[in-house]
């Protein structure tokens, strides 16, 4: 291997699976992330005693990779429990990658659960114990409600530097919604309607409680393998074309421009690794943990020019039956979302493009982009997927 293109097509996702979506009421976050886990590699035609590579990340363990480790039973020869937020779960692929291509290992399982929804653990008191272990300088002082006050900031100023509107990120949502309508996966499947959206609870102005993700339980895995034992497996394989990941800051106070993410560079990186560009993907999961989110990633990630994104998702391009189908499961605003939100988007792209998705299955999806993002808009992580005729 001379370069990351060289990579390209190298791996392939074979199993999926996902458990608790929703209320796992009776279950702890470990008991879902071992029922997906369990299911993806069931799903991938393999046993627990075949995976010898592990990527797995928590917001609550330091030490989460060693936990799962124990529980599942596994051995592994290739650990990545790199914890850069929600985004993890994208950034985990480009490392498997590699220790699939090297021989490191021979089948890595990528994996997370989190009981946000039922739990009891007091999260004033994980707020307010993070701020002394991870304190942020510039923004603490100001007592902010994290996140929200992060996105609500970048939110206000796409709004006051391009003339966004309230009514353009309700778009947002309601796509999503509808999406979610079509998945009987998805956790809010109710009506939902642009002044819904403007008339809802404003929590962290000018975001709503419906430009808000859910808070939800959930469990998500998926399998990888290299392409040469792939097409032995039971399932098409969807192979990995590019993968890119870029971080710029932590704080969102640091954000050289609130407009502009990090994931300018995570795509660039994807792109040109798998030799394709924004034209050809036909399928896009964006980390939507808020409706601002999917503006800025549609914008960053070359799907129309800085400042339109807006208007384009007014246009109903985004929803069913537009020209751009986004978040085909309803989006971490409807379907799930339990913290952390990359291996579900991960999950949908794989399904899409094995032609699994039923009523919303996008017809003649051979390409797919996800895009991760972990923290307040810190980390960025872009991955393309495609089928067997993209090779």
């Amino acid at each position: 291997m001379t370069s990351l293109h060289d990579l390209r097509g190298a791996v392939a996702i074979v199993g999926v699976g996902q458990a608790g979506c929703g209320d796992a009421s009776g279950f702890t976050e470990m008991e879902i992330l071992a029922q997906a886990s369990q299911k993806a590699v069931a799903d991938a035609g393999l046993t627990m005693q075949q995976i010898d590579g592990l990527a797995t990340a928590s917001s609550s363990s330091a030490m989460w990779g060693l936990s799962v480790v124990e529980y599942l039973g596994l051995r592994p020869r290739f650990m990545d429990s790199t914890m850069i937020g929600g985004s993890s779960f994208v950034a985990h692929i480009l490392p498997s990658m590699l220790a699939l291509a090297s021989g490191q290992c021979d089948a890595v399982l990528v994996c997370y659960g989190s009981t946000q929804r039922t739990a009891t653990i007091n999260r004033a008191a994980i707020k307010k114990a993070r701020r002394q272990l991870e304190p942020q300088p510039y923004e603490d002082p100001y007592e902010p409600l994290p996140p929200l006050t992060s996105y609500a900031l970048a939110a206000s100023r796409h709004m006051h530097q391009y003339g966004t509107t309230r009514t353009q990120l309700a778009h947002v949502a309601v796509a999503a919604r509808k999406w979610a309508q079509l998945n009987p996966e998805a956790y809010a499947r109710g009506p939902l309607s642009i002044e819904d959206v403007l008339n809802s609870r404003m929590v962290s102005d000018p975001l709503t409680v419906r430009d808000s993700c859910l808070v939800s339980d959930g469990a998500a895995a998926y399998v990888m393998v290299r392409a040469d034992r792939a097409r032995d497996l039971p399932q098409p394989p969807v192979y990995v074309l590019g993968s890119g990941t870029a971080m710029w800051n932590k704080q969102i106070s640091s954000m050289p421009d609130l407009t502009v993410t990090a994931a300018v560079d995570s795509g660039q990186r994807a792109y040109r690794m798998a030799g394709l560009g924004p034209q050809q993907m036909d399928v896009l999961e964006l980390y939507d943990a808020f409706t601002i989110n999917t503006l800025l990633f549609l914008e960053d990630l070359g799907f129309c020019p800085k400042g339109e994104a807006g208007r384009y998702v007014e246009s109903g391009a985004i929803a069913p039956g537009g020209s751009l189908p986004v978040n085909t499961n309803g989006g971490g605003l409807s379907c799930v979302h339990p913290g952390m939100y990359g291996a579900f988007i991960t999950v949908e792209a794989v399904r899409q493009l094995r032609g699994a998705c039923g009523e919303r299955q996008v017809a003649g999806a051979a390409t797919a982009l996800v895009h991760g993002n972990g923290g307040t808009l810190s980390s960025q992580s872009t991955t393309i997927l495609g089928t067997a005729d993209t090779l």
